[in-house]
């Protein structure tokens, strides 16, 4: 049984900081690519960061220089350090786990809340 476990979220004041962490199992993970999505209320799901089986990375512009996503293989575990947060952060963060040209092997956590305010 495949499971991706989200924890970090929280409240946060505006120019504060938070890690995210997600935790997989059930999957072989250093095969698989993991993103960070993020899903405002009454809003779509949009890409937030990702990262390659090999470690390569992309952004979405409206957090690039202030989030960090990265990999610990060993811990089957991935990251998204989100420094400079703003009001417009806020929303609830998943995880995803996927290998490219797979439709099976697409897995989503059940989100955890970052909340940016005064």
């Amino acid at each position: 049984q495949v499971q991706l476990v989200e924890s970090g979220g929280g409240l946060v004041q505006p120019g504060g900081s938070l890690r995210l962490s997600c935790a997989a199992s059930g999957i072989i993970f250093r095969l698989y690519e993991m993103g960070w999505y993020r899903q405002p209320a009454g809003n779509q799901r949009d890409l937030v960061a990702h990262i390659t089986s090999a470690g390569s990375t992309k952004y979405a512009v409206s957090v690039q220089g202030r989030f960090t996503i990265s990999r610990d293989n060993a811990k089957s575990t991935v990251y998204l350090q989100m420094n400079s947060l703003k009001p417009e952060d806020t929303a609830v963060y998943y995880c995803n786990a996927m290998i490219p040209g797979s439709r099976s092997a697409n897995y989503w956590g059940n989100g955890t809340l970052v909340t940016v305010s005064s």
